[in-house]
């Protein structure tokens, strides 16, 4: 279901804020997290959805795709994320209107025993300088395959590719720490991406900046990751969307205002708001449950309490929940008059039941 407008409400979606499957006994043991208890416990409607993972995205990015009405719904067949475009613009970027662009971040591909895997792009450690000199280095063999390049961050980068609609390409989060044979772009021009990443990797192997990073003890950055096609549509989405502890792409989505979500600011804006919270992703994708542990206990004091308040005093009418892991989400709404439902317990059950 898409986000709607026309009331009061706030719609928070948590990468990532669902346990892992085999742990979440002893991780919902070890929250103390009261609010979210009584927000899942006390609801007007919640629901389960599985997700197909052949899609090649973490269910998040799907779900976000539709809600901003740039994709299909995701659980369909034809799920997609075709974030590009509409990034660009929040870099300040004009693209032109009818063009295809990918989403680039600069990356390291770990060779490991059994096959090519690569880290979370969070940890590469990038600056703005040395990224701008990689960038600036391979920019012209772009150019003149008639492919340019456009920068963004130091993380993000765009390519224009009017010609590869055909591609298939994986999310890096759904990518990361996978073997990389089954998430590397497919289709007709499978074979031009994979030339175009080879030279790309010999034009970087050995540069001053690795060799700069290497002395440093940081990992080259060896290689890119391609994805989020989308072809230029004039319109723009109309959803508030509000983002925290974003990438770069994702916090381009948002207007420069909503990049640092507040929720007292959201709750007082009297409008309906979509927020991503992205802070889960890093520690959840690494496996560092005691991390995660501690920024669900940060969101208990900085989000789910104040929500809870806000609903109990009538400033928020509704609040949905979006929670995900790796093979589904939970969506779960509650309001005032369902966080009077006294004879429910307060329990984080539901987190477990995914």
């Amino acid at each position: 279901m898409a986000y709607n407008l026309g009331m009061n409400q706030l719609t928070l979606a948590l990468p990532f804020a669902l346990p892992h499957a085999a742990l979440a006994g002893d991780l919902i043991k070890a929250l103390q997290t009261p609010a979210l208890a009584a927000l899942l416990s006390r609801t007007s409607s919640s629901s389960l959805h599985e997700f197909d993972g052949t899609t090649r995205l973490l269910p998040h990015e799907a779900w976000l795709a539709h809600a901003l009405a740039l994709a299909p719904a995701a659980g369909s067949d034809d799920a997609a994320a075709p974030f590009a475009a509409a990034s660009m613009r929040g870099f300040g970027l004009v693209p032109e209107p009818g063009a295809r662009y990918f989403l680039i971040h600069p990356v390291h591909i770990e060779i490991t025993r059994k096959h090519l895997a690569m880290d979370d792009m969070r940890q590469l450690q990038l600056s703005e300088a040395d990224s701008r000199t990689l960038f600036e280095l391979v920019r012209p063999y772009f150019d003149g395959l008639g492919q340019p390049l456009y920068f963004g961050d130091a993380h993000t980068w765009f390519m224009r590719a009017d010609e590869w609609s055909d591609l298939r390409c994986a999310s890096p989060d759904a990518a990361a720490s996978q073997n990389l044979a089954d998430w590397m772009p497919d289709g007709e021009h499978a074979r031009a991406s994979r030339r175009l990443q080879n030279e790309v990797q010999m034009l970087w192997h050995e540069h001053p900046v690795n060799q700069a990073r290497e002395a440093r003890g940081l990992k080259t950055v060896n290689g890119y990751w391609l994805w989020g096609a989308a072809k230029h549509q004039l319109a723009t989405c109309a959803h508030a969307l509000h983002v925290s502890a974003a990438p770069g792409w994702l916090s381009a989505l948002a207007e420069p205002s909503r990049r640092d979500a507040d929720p007292a600011a959201i709750i007082a804006g009297q409008a309906d708001a979509l927020v991503v919270h992205a802070g889960l992703l890093e520690s959840a994708m690494a496996q560092d449950w005691g991390n995660w542990l501690a920024q669900m206990q940060a969101l208990e004091q900085h989000w789910f309490a104040p929500l809870l308040s806000a609903l109990k005093d009538g400033r928020l009418d509704r609040l949905r929940l979006v929670l995900s892991h790796r093979d589904g989400w939970l969506d779960c709404s509650t309001s005032r008059n369902a966080q009077r439902k006294f004879w429910r317990a307060h329990t984080l059950n539901t987190l477990s039941s995914s």
